[in-house]
């Protein structure tokens, strides 16, 4: 009975903090991302204390330091970001009737050769409508989540508390941690604290190692596509990185959006095609290699389908505040299925209530089976 409670009182406890959630999903976003940044930024502070630093000052500088950055990169990124992704919007609808049109050409008279002209339409659809309705499309999505995640909080608002929460989080980040331990109940601290450990790993893991391979592999792409010239090198490379956070399809992204590039662009030099496509092939094969296992490792325990499922739904549930908890709660949620498929391997609802009949039995059935 006392199990029973116990089980009862945390399935309350959990989905009482979804539904606080879900009411206060506009207002919790500053709250959200300092936390976040506090995470992040806390083994910095642990170095620097280390090395005779205060954890106020360290906290101070830290802080000081990201905004000033922070800052700095809006000053240079934003602007050119926005002319290059109002440039690329504008000419996209001309690059896909482009390829279209080279189909059309190179594999038109193969398809006649074959006998299937049918397959090819009398007239092509206006595809700089479908582009239209496609960015118009995903501008509704990006308003659906910004207010969602901004309902009663403007830009201001997020600037000025999220670097306060942040700072205030830091300060205090090693008492929370240990008041809330102290707060577990001491039959299962041992356990939940194993628990808490392999979340933090895969949260830690992912998070900060993904995003040194975000950083690393769009310097790369952007790096690499400009030398070569191609139109809006930068810019795809830079969204090919960023998209990296969700494994292949970052790499995958940038491939299409810049082969087709490039074939509009350097048609019919398929040298400076085949160049392109070298470069995301070397970034893909370095990622998956080199950066992942070294910067990210194996224990981490996120499928891919699994991030990209919890960053949709979480989004669709919540905005922008969703998107910033899906990765925490997939690796949480995993670590603890996982945890509770051992609990089921180890108990006696799995193996049976009588190990010594069942180990006779499996070993006949597996002799059965060399036997047939």
């Amino acid at each position: 009975m006392t199990v029973q409670r116990q089980i009862g009182f945390w399935i309350a406890a959990l989905v009482l903090a979804v539904l606080l959630l879900f009411v206060l999903r506009g207002i919790l976003l500053p709250f959200v991302a300092g936390f976040a940044l506090a995470y992040l930024l806390d083994p910095l502070a642990d170095r620097l204390q280390k090395v005779g630093i205060g954890r106020l000052g360290a906290s101070l500088l830290i802080l000081v330091l990201f905004v000033l950055i922070f800052i700095l990169a809006l000053v240079i990124l934003v602007p050119f970001a926005a002319q290059q992704v109002g440039a690329f919007v504008e000419r996209l609808p001309g690059y896909v009737t482009r390829l279209q049109e080279l189909g059309a050409e190179q594999l038109g008279p193969l398809i006649r050769r074959l006998g299937i002209e049918e397959v090819l339409p009398a007239a092509p659809p206006s595809v700089g409508n479908l582009i239209s309705q496609g960015i118009a499309w995903m501008t509704t999505f990006l308003q659906g989540l910004w207010s969602g995640g901004q309902a009663l909080i403007g830009i201001f608002s997020l600037l000025v508390v999220t670097p306060v929460v942040a700072f205030y989080m830091l300060v205090d980040w090693d008492r929370m941690v240990r008041t809330v331990d102290s707060w577990m109940p001491l039959r299962h601290r041992d356990t939940i604290r194993a628990i808490a450990r392999d979340i933090d790993r895969a949260i830690a893991g992912f998070v900060r190692g993904q995003a040194l391979v975000c950083i690393i592999l769009g310097s790369f792409y952007g790096v690499g596509l400009a030398l070569i010239g191609l139109n809006f090198g930068v810019l795809i490379g830079m969204t090919a990185g960023l998209l990296s956070f969700i494994p292949y399809v970052g790499s995958l992204t940038g491939l299409i959006l810049s082969v087709g590039v490039a074939i509009v662009q350097f048609w019919p030099d398929w040298a400076m095609i085949a160049a392109t496509l070298g470069i995301f092939v070397f970034g893909q094969f370095v990622e998956g290699n080199i950066l992942s296992p070294k910067l990210v490792g194996d224990s981490v325990g996120l499928h891919p389908v699994w991030l990209m499922f919890a960053l949709v739904a979480f989004g669709a549930l919540f905005g922008f505040v969703g998107l910033l908890l899906a990765v925490p709660l997939a690796a949480a949620m995993g670590v603890i299925a996982r945890f509770a498929l051992r609990q089921y391997l180890a108990s006696p609802l799995y193996r049976g209530a009588d190990p010594v009949i069942l180990k006779p039995r499996i070993e006949a059935e597996r002799k059965a089976d060399l036997d047939a």
